[in-house]
């Protein structure tokens, strides 16, 4: 009886090693949710125009056409009724005549506040909560980015990452990969294409347990988690867009497809190893101040209620931006859930630009 006690931290412990053990597929997929209010309302499909300093995440290339000699950004979204924080900042800095740039972006996923319950029962059966600590469960990201511009027409920049994930003091990883980006320019036209982990991102996982929580998994009948080695395959992403001014109005629609390589998924097009994602957006600005924003993604084939067969659902998004100078306020309202289980989330975040960049 006195083991139930720990069913609720076991469960989510063993949960979190089994997946990253045995779901490579899903590997470092926080890396994947999106950064930025403005290209969640979009679906996420911005990555062949971004002009800013998101562009370190979306596609590298698109650093050197921040409008400023310095940018700073920053988001916070919380997901599944507040228990997970999604928190992002970044910052970008554009330099030789606007040829060159350099960023930064620093990404947080966490559950926070969970209650340790291992060491809740003393040895003599009795119930002592001042043994309960708390510790979160965190994944980390960490991207470097470089951009060049070769013409006014093309640019191309990469990435190199540093990814860590951390459940208190019982399990930790360290990773490490690298990420190609270009894009490319014509009239009204913008195309792009950014390479994610081109090399394979390895996270090399380690478990600490003292020799009374091994008692404790053996117990409750389950497995001590082992070191092993995590692979993130690579994934391309496609992305053409269009963008158009008439006065003080502007339209700017863009579609983007993610290839993954990792074996077949739930998409629209999944097939063995290539799964195709395909998402897009729209966003109308007036007097380049106010900004509506709309977009689709997470295309997926499911049962329906009564199990008889598969039908598509998709993730709608919506939102809105303000523009004053040189500061952008943006929010995305977003549904990643099903039709029948609703789950709605907030996303706000705000970049600020600092001194306009001297023309060439």
């Amino acid at each position: 009886m006195k083991w139930r006690k720990h069913l609720l931290f076991i469960i989510m412990l063993s949960v979190f090693a089994v997946a990253k053990g045995q779901a490579p597929k899903y590997s470092n997929d926080f890396m994947y949710i999106g950064v930025d209010a403005k290209a969640m309302a979009l679906g996420n499909a911005v990555q062949a125009g971004v002009s800013d300093l998101t562009a370190g995440y979306w596609n590298p290339a698109g650093l050197v056409r921040i409008p400023h000699a310095v940018q700073l950004g920053f988001m916070h979204a919380e997901y599944f009724a507040g228990i997970a924080k999604y928190d992002y900042i970044s910052a970008a800095f554009p330099f030789d005549s606007n040829k060159n740039a350099l960023g930064i972006s620093v990404i947080r996923f966490a559950v926070d506040d969970i209650p340790n319950t291992l060491e809740l029962v003393e040895p003599d059966g009795s119930i002592n909560y001042d043994n309960v600590k708390s510790f979160s469960v965190g994944d980390y990201g960490i991207l470097l980015s470089y951009a060049r511009k070769f013409s006014e027409r093309f640019s191309a920049g990469g990435n190199v990452k540093v990814i860590h994930h951390k459940a208190g003091d019982f399990a930790k990883s360290w990773g490490f990969g690298l990420d190609l980006g270009a894009q490319y320019f014509y009239k009204d036209w913008r195309f792009g294409v950014s390479l994610k982990d081109i090399t394979s991102t390895f996270n090399a996982w380690s478990y600490d347990f003292t020799e009374e929580e091994k008692e404790v998994f053996e117990l409750t009948d389950n497995v001590i988690p082992e070191n092993s080695l995590e692979v993130t395959t690579p994934r391309i992403n496609i992305a053409a867009g269009y963008y158009k001014e008439w006065k003080k109005i502007e339209l700017n629609t863009e579609v983007n497809i993610d290839i993954t390589t990792d074996g077949k998924r739930n998409t629209l097009f999944g097939f063995d190893p290539l799964s195709f994602d395909p998402h897009l957006g729209v966003e109308v600005g007036f007097a380049k101040t106010v900004y509506v924003r709309s977009g689709i993604n997470n295309i997926q084939k499911q049962l329906n209620q009564d199990g008889t067969k598969k039908v598509f659902t998709v993730q709608p998004n919506v939102g809105v931006g303000l523009k004053i100078k040189t500061i952008n306020i943006d929010y995305a309202f977003t549904d990643p859930g099903l039709k029948s289980q609703s789950n709605f989330s907030h996303v706000v975040s705000a970049k600020i630009g600092i001194n306009k960049k001297n023309k060439e």
